[in-house]
């Protein structure tokens, strides 16, 4: 486990914002009721491990009163050197076909089109789904969906609802943080937060 953190934080840091989360919610996760651990994967390389990938069960809350289950996934890791080489898409793809496998029929996640759009995700506007009650009037292209069940989402529209385990506290991370090796926080161009 504490490898898979580590690499983790070596994939993130200073990517979406100074330092990282994303460890600190694998960490986490692992002792969540959402986490999945069927579905917990690493991927290795010349025996050692160069990719991760976690899954959670989410919920999809549809506007006829139903509650359609979903699952979600990420951090997806892949240690800094191994990056942009196919690596990450394979992870996934192996994944996804697992998730199916285990009787899952629709996947949610929050990614980039341009990269998983190649394992068959949409944006999840154009199926009726939305990621929370603001963004039904805009459409968000890095909240996407997957039916691994086709036409599971037919006539249906509805919101997302992010399991509790994504979300993370500061401080919580500073702590978890400082059991890992130094690292210096940089605000870079291109951050999100």
């Amino acid at each position: 486990y504490r490898e898979t953190e580590n690499l983790t934080r070596e994939a993130f840091w200073n990517v979406y914002r100074p330092g990282c989360t994303e460890h600190w919610i694998l960490h986490r996760f692992r002792e969540d009721e959402d986490f999945i651990p069927e579905l917990d994967f690493v991927m290795e390389l010349e025996g050692r491990i160069i990719g991760h990938i976690m899954y959670a069960r989410g919920l999809i809350k549809a506007d006829n009163g139903t509650r359609i289950q979903a699952l979600t996934f990420g951090p997806v890791s892949i240690a800094p050197e191994y990056q942009r080489k196919g690596y990450g898409k394979k992870l996934v793809d192996y994944s996804i076909e697992k998730a199916g496998e285990l009787g899952a029929e629709i996947i949610c996640i929050e990614g980039n089109i341009g990269f998983y759009g190649k394992s068959g995700f949409v944006p999840a506007y154009e199926k009726g789904i939305y990621c929370d009650e603001a963004s039904r009037h805009e459409k968000n292209p890095y909240f996407l969906v997957k039916e691994l069940k086709t036409g599971i989402l037919e006539n249906i529209t509805g919101v997302y609802c992010t399991p509790k385990g994504y979300m993370a506290d500061e401080r919580d991370v500073e702590i978890f943080d400082i059991t890992f090796p130094e690292k210096e926080k940089l605000k870079l161009p291109g951050q999100i937060f």
